[in-house]
């Protein structure tokens, strides 16, 4: 049985940003994935769904609430992530300590386009947003 390969996406420090924002990836998600704090919870979603596509289960397990985080993350090898759109968000400024992202995702499994539409909670813990679940 030959073994599967497990595709990494080839994302460098000056490529667009898979979360969509106008800017490259090390000047807004990446400088998140390296230590910057977000301000809201909008820029943690974003941050979060690039985590998936660079596959940094570090990154995603660090800012999941430590109350609902799964021990260990592991990503399937036939998904590719093609695209996120932010379809509203309530409170989750940096003067807030809770908010919702309703997100769709665009992915494709084993070739064929797909969906994930989730509508996410956030909130801080020790003062840093976090994924808490989807509402």
């Amino acid at each position: 049985m030959a073994k599967r390969r497990t595709r990494q996406p080839v994302v460098s420090q000056s490529s667009p940003c898979p979360c969509g924002l106008d800017a490259t990836y090390g000047d807004c998600c990446g400088a998140l994935h390296q230590g910057k704090v977000a301000a809201t919870a909008e820029q943690l979603m974003r941050s979060r769904y690039t985590a998936f596509v660079v596959r940094d289960a570090g990154y995603l397990l660090q800012t999941w609430s430590a109350d609902t985080r799964p021990p260990t993350l592991r990503f399937a090898d036939d998904i590719e992530w093609t695209g996120l759109e932010i379809l509203t968000t309530t409170a989750g400024s940096p003067f807030h300590t809770e908010g919702t992202v309703e997100f769709r995702a665009h992915f494709t499994l084993d070739g064929t386009p797909d969906t994930q539409k989730e509508n996410s909670h956030f909130t801080r813990e020790n003062g840093l947003w976090v994924y808490t679940k989807p509402s």
